[in-house]
C-alpha cells in the first residue's frame, strides 16, 4: 500500500479508530485506545480517559431526554399520533322547506313602440310655422307644420269657377231639352234634335261632376298644408326648420319632417329557443299569458303586460322564434329602444323543496347533498337543482320532506362518518332572488306563490 493518509490510521486524539479484520475469518472488530503522536509538554498532563467517557454520557443522556419529549408530544391530546382519539364533528341538520312556487322563464329583450309614423308632407311648398316642441308628447290631429297655402287657395278658386260654368251649361242644356220636348208632339222638332239635347245635357252633367271632384282635390290639397299627427305618441326633433322648402307627393320621395312613436301601450320584443317553444306548447301555455318585466337599474318586476305575437316559424340561422308582449305604459316612462328582462310564468304553482344553496356541493358533474341518517352517518344524495327563490336552492329530485340535511360544516360532513347532529331551520328571505342557476331542470327562475 502507498504510504497515504487514507492507508493510516485515523487518528484523532479522543474518538477511536476500528481495527478492520484481514479476512472475514479473523476476530470481531476490536475499539483500539487511543495513540498519542507526542509527548506531553512540561507541565501538561496526558489525556484522560474518564473525562471521554463522562462527556459521552451526557451527549447520549441527552438524545434520550429529546426521545421522551418527542414520545409525549407525540401522544399527548392535539398531536397526530395514531392513537389520539379524534373529536366528532358537529354539524347543523334542518328538513328542507316546503313552500309552493311560481316558476318563472327569464327573457334579456328590448321595448319597441306599438306604432311608429315618419312624417311627410303630402304637399310641396314652403314651411311658415312649425307648432311643437322636440320631444313633446303631441296628441293624433295636432298641428306640426304649416305650409305655405296661398298657391293652394288659388287653386281652389280656380276649380270652384269651373263648378259655377259647368252648373250654368248644364241648367242652359236642360231648359232647351224641355222645350225640345214640347215641340215633339207638335211635330215641330225632329227627334234627332232631341236626342241631340238630351246628349249635351249628360255631357254638362259630367263636366259639372268633374268641377266638383277638382274642387274637393284643392280643397285637400288646401288642408294638408297644415300637417297634423296621425298617431299620439312621443315626437322626435323637427328635422326640417321653417322658410326651408319641402316636397310632397307621398311616398319615400317626399321629405321627412319628424317621426312619433307611439308610448302607450308599448312592446316588448325578445327571442325564445326551440326547446322554451316545445315546453311552452306541450304545457298549454295561454295565448295572452301574464307577463313581468323590469328595467336594468330595478329590482323587482314593476311592469306589468301579456304575451301578445309570437312568430310563425323558427329564424333557421339561430334556431330561436321572435316574441312580443304588450306593456301598459300610461305615463309614458317606458322610451322604445330600452333593454329589460322579462320573465313569463311557466305554468301555475306547485309545491317545492328548498334548501340553503350552500348546502350544495359538487362531484365532479354531480350535485350533492349531504343527509344524515337516524344513526348518524352522513350519506351524499344526488340531487336536481331548481331556480332560486328567495335565496334558497329548488331540489326537483332527490329528497324527501323528512331528511335531514347538512346546512352548515358541510365541510366537516365527510360521507360514510359519524356526526353529532345539532338542530336547525331554513328560513327563506324576504325578497326572492332572481339569479339564473347553474344548470337547469326546468324554469331560470321563480318566486314564493301567494
Amino acid at each position: 500500500m502507498f504510504d497515504t493518509p487514507f492507508d493510516r490510521p485515523i487518528d484523532h486524539g479522543y474518538f477511536t479508530a476500528l481495527d478492520e479484520p484481514d479476512d472475514v475469518g479473523d476476530a470481531p472488530t476490536v475499539v483500539s485506545e487511543p495513540v498519542s503522536v507526542s509527548a506531553p509538554a512540561a507541565g501538561q498532563s496526558a489525556p484522560n480517559n474518564a473525562g471521554q467517557r463522562g462527556n459521552r454520557g451526557r451527549f447520549y443522556a441527552g438524545l434520550a431526554a429529546l426521545l421522551v419529549l418527542a414520545a409525549a408530544w407525540f401522544w399527548l391530546p392535539g398531536g397526530t399520533g395514531q392513537a389520539g382519539a379524534m373529536p366528532v364533528p358537529v354539524v347543523t341538520t334542518a328538513q328542507p322547506l316546503a313552500r309552493p312556487v311560481t316558476e318563472w322563464d327569464e327573457f334579456v329583450g328590448r321595448f319597441a313602440a306599438s306604432r311608429s309614423v315618419e312624417v311627410r308632407p303630402q304637399v310641396s311648398g314652403q314651411i311658415v310655422g312649425v307648432h311643437f316642441t322636440d320631444g313633446q308628447y303631441v296628441r293624433a290631429g295636432a298641428p306640426l307644420f304649416t305650409i305655405d297655402a296661398r298657391p293652394y287657395r288659388a287653386a281652389m278658386a280656380q276649380a270652384q269657377a269651373e263648378v259655377a260654368r259647368a252648373a250654368s251649361a248644364l241648367a242652359l242644356s236642360q231648359s232647351n231639352l224641355a222645350r225640345a220636348q214640347r215641340l215633339v208632339a207638335e211635330d215641330a222638332v225632329a227627334k234627332a234634335e232631341v236626342d241631340r239635347l238630351r246628349a249635351e245635357v249628360r255631357n254638362n252633367a259630367a263636366a259639372l261632376a268633374a268641377a266638383r271632384a277638382a274642387t274637393a282635390a284643392r280643397g285637400l290639397d288646401l288642408e294638408f298644408t297644415t300637417v297634423r299627427a296621425p298617431i299620439s305618441g312621443r315626437i322626435s326633433d323637427r328635422r326640417v326648420d321653417a322658410g326651408n322648402l319641402v316636397s310632397g307627393g307621398g311616398g319615400a320621395s317626399a321629405t321627412l319632417l319628424t317621426t312619433i312613436n307611439a308610448v302607450d301601450p308599448v312592446y316588448f320584443e325578445f327571442s325564445g329557443s326551440e326547446a322554451l317553444l316545445l315546453k311552452t306548447k306541450r304545457d298549454g301555455l295561454p295565448a295572452k299569458a301574464p307577463v313581468e318585466i323590469r328595467l336594468q337599474d330595478e329590482s323587482d318586476y314593476r311592469w306589468k303586460g301579456h304575451l301578445d305575437f309570437t312568430d310563425n316559424g323558427l329564424d333557421a340561422g339561430s334556431g330561436t322564434i321572435r316574441a312580443r308582449a304588450v306593456v301598459t305604459n300610461g305615463d309614458g316612462f317606458l322610451t322604445p329602444g330600452l333593454f329589460g328582462r322579462m320573465r313569463l310564468a311557466a305554468g301555475a304553482p306547485r309545491n317545492a323543496l328548498l334548501v340553503p344553496d350552500s348546502a350544495v356541493t359538487t362531484d365532479q358533474t354531480r350535485k350533492l347533498l349531504m343527509v344524515v341518517g337516524k344513526d348518524g352517518t352522513v350519506e351524499p344524495r344526488p340531487v336536481e337543482l331548481g331556480p332560486l327563490v328567495g335565496g334558497l336552492r329548488v331540489i326537483e329530485k332527490g329528497i324527501g320532506p323528512a331528511d335531514r340535511v347538512v346546512i352548515q360544516g358541510v365541510q366537516m360532513a365527510m360521507p360514510g362518518t359519524r356526526v353529532q347532529v345539532k338542530p336547525g331551520r331554513i328560513l327563506a328571505a324576504e325578497q326572492p332572488e332572481t339569479a339564473p342557476a347553474p344548470q337547469l331542470s326546468r324554469s331560470n327562475a321563480a318566486t314564493f306563490a301567494n
